[in-house]
């Protein structure tokens, strides 16, 4: 057998059949869903008639409608309490494990998959959420999927796709002190573009990738789908073994061993070829932030927004027009000291215990600007229990954020928690769109540090310049 990369494995190892038109059959091993996407799914079982294929398979959490208020209920936005409440009678009525508000392991569904265990190396996920991709930290092949295709997986626990072409991004070098995955992936997109990984599988290596933690590669990951990958990978590794190791889902005893020697097996071969190659070097990497209205309208935040005039391609030239128009900001100006209404620290990018831990160190025995409102949601109910233990809380709520319950709050603007219009908020998310944090919000993504250092400053701040 020739030389194959990671994707091409888990293709071979999933791959039931090809179907007439170019797509094949492949093999669901799990299959996340949360309550947006999937009470339409489970309304088109009934219609069909049919069963639930797999529920042992399939998890489910309440994370996007739910409120992040203490004390919280079903009722949210309007027509939220419906759909949560029809979603939680579908599992209850199909036997699926469903993560529900109250549950002790509740959370992003990006979040508690990986640390609870649910997904492992070698898998195929899918859920009806775009940034799916996350697990792909771990070996996974995961993907987001649309409302018709979830009713198909519920159904049959395969799904007909088209195969990607294959990309390797290699990172190498060491970042400077202060520079995140969170700035590294952000860097990348603005290199590669929304489009540039679009119809690929993408795999993300190189010694900065082998240094990088866990959680970061989760960060990583999460967004390749921001550069238009169809899934993100990363090859399971030894770190990949010590974070898995314990988890409540993670198989124990000989299946532990077993496991592991497959896991091992999984990395891309030495010579396997990729359709596409591109390398970067993220010494040259500093504090990232974006300054228009999609991740790849991205630049070093000591630096002055870019002229769209400059742009040789016409559509992103007009799109960037637009966007500092959205953004009421014009070729060279300075994000440094522009004054910012809010602050968000969460999402499935950026919710986990490090990012936390991170932004906790920038504002301990320090305030919030009064004119700021900024908040912490932690990522998972285990996420704040463990962020409590260490007086996480205690540290953002005495320097005057709000810290929440687990949800996907302000990240989608789905629900109570939402950005003002005209308000401008530095958020650890993922998405900048137009009115992503609400109508008329206006959002720059940037690192938990960058994030915690401008809601002290009340201003748009370099994390590296910031004294404690």
């Amino acid at each position: 057998m020739s030389a194959s990369s990671l994707f091409e494995k888990l293709w071979r190892q999933h791959h039931i059949v090809d179907l007439p038109g170019g797509e094949s059959l492949i093999h669901i091993d799990r299959h996340l869903l949360y309550e947006i996407t999937s009470p339409q799914a489970f309304d088109g079982l009934i219609q069909a008639g049919r069963p639930v294929r797999n529920a042992s398979l399939t998890f489910a959490t309440t994370d996007h409608l739910v409120s992040t208020e203490h004390d919280r209920s079903d009722e949210t936005v309007e027509g939220g309490a419906e759909l949560i409440r029809a979603f939680r009678a579908s599992t209850r009525t199909h036997g699926i494990r469903h993560f529900d508000v109250k549950d002790p392991w509740q959370g992003i569904v990006h979040v508690i998959s990986p640390e609870l265990g649910l997904v492992l190396p070698g898998m195929t996920v899918v859920c009806g959420d775009s940034h799916t991709g996350t697990v792909g930290a771990l070996g996974a092949w995961g993907w987001g999927i649309g409302t018709s295709a979830v009713e198909q997986v519920l159904a049959t626990q395969t799904l007909a796709i088209r195969k990607p072409k294959t990309m390797r991004i290699t990172l190498k070098g060491k970042p400077a002190a202060g520079v995140t995955p969170k700035d590294i992936i952000l860097y990348v997109i603005g290199h590669v573009g929304t489009a540039g990984a679009t119809g690929y599988a993408l795999e993300l290596a190189g010694p900065a990738i082998t240094a990088m933690p866990i959680e970061g590669r989760l960060t990583m990951c999460n967004m390749g789908v921001e550069a238009g990958a169809r899934t993100t990978l990363i090859a399971p590794d030894q770190k990949t073994l010590a974070y898995l190791l314990g988890r409540p889902y993670s198989p124990t005893g000989a299946l532990w061993d077993q496991a592991v020697q497959h896991w091992q097996g999984l990395a891309s071969d030495e010579a396997a070829r990729f359709d596409t190659e591109l390398q970067f070097d993220v010494n040259a990497i500093t504090p990232q932030i974006t300054w228009g209205t999609s991740p790849e309208q991205v630049m070093p935040i000591d630096q002055p927004v870019p002229n769209p005039g400059n742009l040789v391609d016409g559509k992103k030239r007009e799109a960037a027009v637009r966007a500092l128009q959205y953004m009421g900001l014009a070729p060279g100006d300075r994000l440094l000291g522009l004054k910012i209404d809010a602050v968000f620290i969460g999402s499935c990018t950026n919710s986990r215990l490090s990012d936390l831990v991170a932004a906790a160190a920038v504002v301990k025995g320090r305030h919030v600007a009064r004119h700021v409102r900024a908040m912490v949601v932690p990522g998972s109910m285990l996420v704040k229990k463990e962020a409590e233990a260490l007086g996480l809380d205690r540290t953002f709520i005495e320097a005057g954020f709000e810290w929440r319950e687990p949800g996907c709050s302000m990240c989608a603007a789905v629900n109570s928690d939402r950005v003002p219009p005209g308000s401008r908020c530095v958020a650890t998310s993922n998405r900048n769109f137009e009115g992503r944090q609400g109508p008329g919000a206006r959002t720059h993504l940037a690192s938990p540090a960058t994030a915690a250092a401008s809601a002290l400053a009340g201003c748009i701040v370099d994390p590296r310049n910031t004294e404690s």
